[in-house]
C-alpha cells in the first residue's frame, strides 16, 4: 500500500467499517463508499495478537467504537447492559425462534397396510406408552400353526379373520347371540416379497371344506387334538368343538396349498372402534338403503359412516345383490379399500389425536398368535405392509360354484378349475397387477441359465439329498429319474447339513448342459440353478448336487411359479373408488 492510500485507510474510523444490516441481521465490513462486503460472522477478536480493549477508542458523542477487525477476522459482539436478556448472535436477530417438536406427534407414528397398526416411540414416555398398548393386544397360543417370529426379508401371510361373536353394549342385533365365535369373515393377506404388491384373498364363510384334525393348546398348559370334520362350512374351523385360530390357519393350508404364516383376530367391536378412530369412513352406494334387519340407512351417492352404523354396512347382506355372502364379501372388500386410503390420508396422518386413538382402537382389538404379540413386532409388519401402493393391493375371492350336493343352494364349494391357478400365483408371489419389479434384472439373468445347449438324459449326473422335502424324496426321485427319465446315473446322497426352502441345483461350469436337462425334465425355475462347484459321486466322479427344499411337491412335479397371474373377473384394488350396489 502507498502512503497516500496508508493515509485514508488509517483516518477511516473503525466503526464505519464494520456495520449491523438490519435486513440480514449480519455485520458486513464497508470500505469506504463502497457496497457491504460479504459477512464475517463470529465473536471480536483483537488485532495483531494483542489481547481486545472495549474502552480502547471512544467515538462521537463518546459512544464505544469497536476495533475493526482485520480481513478473515471474526466479527466483534456488542455489549449489553448488566442485568440486560443476552443479544442473539449474529446471523439470528430478527429471526423467530426455532420452535422445538412437539413430543405428542413424536410419540405415535401410523404405519398403515389392511388393519390400524401401531406406532413409533422415543423417550421413557414413548416406552411406557408402547408397554401399555402391549397390554391391549390379547394372544393365543397356536403352536406350531404360525410362526415363532416375523421376518422383514421374506414375503409373507396372514390369515385375517373376522368373528361373529358378539361382546360389548350394542351387538345385539349382529350374529348368532349363541356363537362360539366362528370365523365370519376371513381374508387371507399375502404380502411380496420385493412389497411391490399385495393381494387379499376372501375366503366365504359357507363353503365347504374338509376341517383337519387340529392340536390345541389348553388354558393349563395340556395339548388337546380335535378331531376334523368333513363336508362342513368353513366357519366352522374356529370356535366349533374347541377350534382356536390355529385350526383355522390349517384349514386355510388344507383348501388353497397356501401356508399362513400368522394370524390376527377381530370381533364386532373393532369396525366400531378403528372407523371412530379415523373420524369416519367414506363409502360409496349406486342406491339407497334402508335395511330394517340391521337398520342401515343411506342416501345413493357418497356418505361417511362410523361406529354402530359402518359395523351395519359391513355386516348386512339384504342391501347388496342377491342378498347373498358372496355380495357382501365384495362390499366388505371396497370397505377394506375405503379404510385403507383413509388411514394413509394426511388428514389422519398429521393428526397426533386420531393417531393415538388408532393405535389404542388397533390394539385393543386385536387377538394374535404368540409369534407377532409385541406391538414392536406388529409395528414392523404395518411398516412393511406400508411399503405396498394401494393401487398394488389386489382384493380376490375364492373362485366357487354353488355345492351340487344341495338341491336348495345355501353353500358353495371350491371352482377346482380357477381356484388352483390364484392359489399358485399366491403361493410363488406373483402379482395380479402389473407392477415394476425391484428384482426384474436378477430374474432376467436366472432365466438366462435356462437357454442354451443341454445335454442327454444319460449324460446327467447328479446326486440328490433331502433338504426340507418329506421323508424319502430323495429315493422317490432317485427312482423317477432311472425309471421314467433315463438318468441311470443319479444316486440318493441322504440329508443336506441344512433345510433348505427351495429346491435348488448347484453345478460346476462345464455341467452347464447337464443342467438345463435336468431343469427341463423336473420343472426346476432357473433361480434354482446355482452355478458353483461339482461333487464327487459314489464312483469318485464330478456330479451335480440336487438338493430338494421345502417346495418339492414330489417327482415329477413342476416347481417353475407361473410367469403372471391369471385374469381374475371379480377383483379390485385399494386405489379405486367402487360404489356399492
Amino acid at each position: 500500500m502507498d502512503a497516500q492510500s496508508r493515509g485514508r485507510a488509517e483516518n477511516i474510523d473503525p466503526a464505519d467499517q464494520w456495520v449491523l444490516n438490519p435486513n440480514t441481521g449480519e455485520y458486513e465490513l464497508r470500505l469506504g463508499n463502497s457496497a457491504p462486503q460479504s459477512p464475517v460472522p463470529g465473536p471480536r477478536a483483537s488485532r495483531r495478537g494483542r489481547p481486545a480493549d472495549p474502552e480502547a477508542e471512544r467515538g462521537r458523542g463518546g459512544a464505544a467504537v469497536r476495533e475493526a477487525p482485520e480481513r478473515g477476522a471474526e466479527v466483534p459482539q456488542p455489549r449489553r447492559r448488566r442485568g440486560a436478556e443476552p443479544e442473539p448472535p449474529p446471523g439470528r436477530r430478527n429471526r423467530r425462534p426455532v420452535k422445538k417438536k412437539s413430543k405428542t406427534k413424536k410419540i405415535v407414528a401410523w404405519t398403515g397396510g389392511g388393519l390400524a397398526l401401531v406406532l413409533v416411540a422415543t423417550g421413557s414416555a414413548g416406552y411406557l406408552y408402547l408397554k401399555h398398548l402391549e397390554g391391549n393386544v390379547s394372544a393365543t397360543d397356536v403352536g406350531s400353526a404360525a410362526k415363532q417370529g416375523f421376518s422383514k426379508d421374506d414375503a409373507f401371510n396372514i390369515l385375517i379373520i373376522g368373528t361373529d361373536k358378539r361382546t360389548g353394549a350394542g351387538n345385539e342385533g349382529y350374529g348368532d347371540k349363541n356363537s362360539v365365535g366362528h370365523a365370519d369373515t376371513n381374508i387371507l393377506l399375502h404380502v411380496a416379497k420385493d412389497r411391490t404388491n399385495a393381494t387379499a384373498l376372501s375366503i366365504p364363510r359357507d363353503m365347504i371344506v374338509d376341517v383337519p384334525d387340529c392340536e390345541t393348546i389348553q388354558p393349563d398348559g395340556s395339548k388337546k387334538v380335535i378331531p376334523g370334520s368333513s363336508q362342513v362350512r368353513f366357519n366352522t374351523s374356529l370356535g366349533q368343538e374347541g377350534r382356536d385360530a390355529g385350526c383355522t390357519m390349517r384349514t386355510v393350508k388344507a383348501v388353497t396349498g397356501i401356508t399362513p404364516d400368522h394370524f390376527m383376530m377381530v370381533d364386532f367391536n373393532a369396525v366400531k372402534t378403528l372407523t371412530s378412530a379415523v373420524g369416519g369412513v367414506k363409502v360409496c352406494l349406486k342406491h339407497p338403503v334402508n335395511d330394517k334387519d340391521s337398520h342401515l340407512r343411506l342416501p345413493a351417492g357418497e356418505s361417511k359412516i362410523e361406529g354402530e352404523q359402518a359395523l351395519a354396512f359391513v355386516r348386512t347382506r339384504h342391501a347388496w345383490g342377491n342378498q347373498g355372502d358372496l355380495d357382501r364379501i365384495k362390499v366388505q372388500q371396497q370397505f377394506m379399500g375405503s379404510l385403507m386410503r383413509d388411514m394413509s390420508s394426511s388428514d389422519t396422518l398429521t393428526n397426533p389425536g386420531k393417531l393415538l386413538d388408532l393405535a389404542e382402537a388397533a390394539t385393543k382389538a386385536l387377538t394374535v398368535d404368540q409369534g407377532i404379540k409385541s406391538v414392536s413386532t406388529l409395528k414392523d409388519i404395518a411398516l412393511e405392509m406400508k411399503k405396498v401402493p394401494p393401487k398394488n393391493i389386489t382384493f380376490l375371492t375364492v373362485p366357487v360354484i354353488d355345492n351340487p350336493a344341495e338341491k336348495v343352494h345355501a353353500t358353495v364349494v371350491v371352482n377346482r378349475t380357477a381356484g388352483p391357478e390364484i392359489f399358485d400365483a399366491i403361493n410363488n408371489d406373483v402379482s395380479f397387477t402389473d407392477v415394476k419389479k425391484k428384482e426384474k434384472a436378477a430374474k432376467d439373468a436366472q432365466a438366462a441359465r435356462l437357454k442354451g445347449t443341454r445335454s442327454a438324459p444319460s449324460d446327467v449326473r447328479v446326486r440328490i439329498m433331502n433338504g426340507g422335502a418329506t421323508d424319502g424324496a430323495a429315493q422317490e426321485v432317485v427312482n423317477w429319474m432311472q425309471t421314467e427319465k433315463s438318468i441311470l446315473k443319479s444316486e440318493n446322497a441322504g440329508n443336506a447339513p441344512a433345510e433348505l426352502k427351495k429346491t435348488t441345483l448347484e453345478y460346476a461350469p462345464d455341467q452347464a448342459p447337464q443342467a438345463r436337462e435336468l431343469a427341463a425334465l423336473m420343472g426346476l425355475p432357473g433361480s434354482a440353478l446355482k452355478p458353483g462347484r461339482s461333487v464327487e459321486n459314489a464312483q469318485g466322479l464330478p456330479a451335480m448336487s440336487l438338493t430338494l427344499g421345502k417346495d418339492f411337491k414330489g417327482a415329477g412335479v413342476s416347481l417353475t411359479a407361473p410367469a403372471k397371474a391369471p385374469d381374475v373377473g371379480e377383483k379390485s384394488t385399494a386405489d379405486k373408488v367402487e360404489c356399492a350396489s
